[in-house]
């Protein structure tokens, strides 16, 4: 008997998706971002899914060096970067040990590079902050940073050059364009490989695709864009978080259900109760309404969404029994449209599964 509930893992979509991102960036190389244990999917499922592949991934982007270590603990050979880079000078040995590059951002790691003595240099990507303001050297002290990295012996040369979008996922914001000129200027006439373009950059800015692209959500299926869907850029949803009927009652017109008496029904109708709930990572937030796939058909949650599970308004004709096969989302019912209903984005939805939802890799 399968476990429920569980996300589903298509190791189709997958590599249909690196594919159809190949064909819209065909002039870069394409690092795949799995942090986040695989955006939800499985951090070493997606790795063997897109990186053992013909034409598979030709890296991999990642938050922590935790992170790294299980992909070289799992077998994976191929370029690995952290992209929140390093955070302590211990950090560089192993680095250096395992073959892991990193994002250089702040003054504290061009201090520690300048004072590590390392078996042999490491690979670095000097981020550079052209408008996100978050991470990032400044532009006034780029040329400065630069040379110091320059300098340093523990670096292994030439040194790589990014950038972070802010708005890639608004089409009509100016200021995408603005951070590429900014960047594109700065670095004009250096060395190096390198890569703005995020998931949102690489469908909708083609300009800023360059020597690398580093897709994260469309990876997965999924569009980046608030009131898109990756079907729209040909992308095939790669999660289908399904789970079971548990109960199946009869339920009077006047009744409450759940915890606070939230919802009353209407009219006589059948309620269904699912196994799934904010133990699992589906959100408590989830308001009256929003869709599950039961059947063929769309049903709407009713009642607070519980810690082990969530009830469903299943109608006064319905014939759904115990152990019916519910779809929280997927090919049928998009991850994006389900996070307009909830009012968050799909990046939470399959990030925030916990590790009670088992995770099953399908053909």
């Amino acid at each position: 008997m399968k476990p429920f509930p569980r996300a589903e893992i298509s190791r189709h979509a997958l590599q249909h998706n690196l594919t159809r991102l190949r064909d819209i960036a065909p002039n870069s190389q394409i690092m795949a971002v799995v942090k986040a244990n695989g955006y939800g999917h499985g951090l070493l499922n997606v790795a063997e899914c897109v990186g053992n592949c013909t034409h598979g991934a030709d890296g991999f982007g990642l938050a922590r060096l935790e992170e790294a270590l299980e992909l070289r603990d799992g077998g994976v050979k191929g370029r690995l970067l952290l992209l929140e880079g390093f955070f302590r000078a211990s950090d560089l040995p192993v680095l250096v040990e395992h073959d892991i590059e990193t994002v250089v951002h702040h003054e504290f790691q061009l201090e520690m590079l300048a004072a590590s003595q390392l078996a042999k240099p490491v690979k670095v990507w000097l981020k550079i902050d052209s408008g996100m303001h978050r991470l990032g050297i400044g532009i006034a002290e780029f040329v400065q940073a630069y040379q110091k990295l320059m300098d340093c012996s523990s670096v292994a040369k030439p040194i790589n050059l990014m950038t972070h979008f802010a708005c890639a996922d608004e089409p009509q914001n100016p200021l995408t364009q603005q951070q590429i000129n900014q960047f594109e200027s700065l670095i004009k006439g250096l060395d190096g490989e390198r890569t703005l373009a995020n998931s949102a950059a690489t469908l909708f800015w083609p300009q800023s695709q360059a020597d690398w692209v580093r897709p994260g959500i469309a990876l997965y299926g999924v569009s980046p864009v608030v009131g898109d869907k990756g079907t729209n850029h040909q992308l095939i949803p790669a999660m289908e978080l399904v789970s079971n009927l548990i109960a199946v009652r009869k339920h009077k017109a006047g009744d409450s259900v759940g915890y606070g008496a939230y919802w009353t029904a209407k009219q006589d109708t059948i309620l269904g109760v699912v196994a799934i709930g904010y133990g699992d990572g589906y959100p408590r937030n989830a308001p009256e309404g929003t869709p599950v796939l039961i059947n063929g058909r769309r049903v709407p949650i009713v009642g607070r969404v519980s810690m082990d599970m969530l009830t469903v308004d299943l109608g006064a004709d319905a014939i759904d029994q115990v152990g019916d096969s519910v779809q929280l989302w997927g090919k049928s019912l998009a991850v994006e449209e389900v996070a307009e209903h909830i009012g968050t984005i799909a990046y939470e939805l399959v990030t925030k599964l916990t590790p009670r939802v088992a995770v099953a890799l399908l053909d």
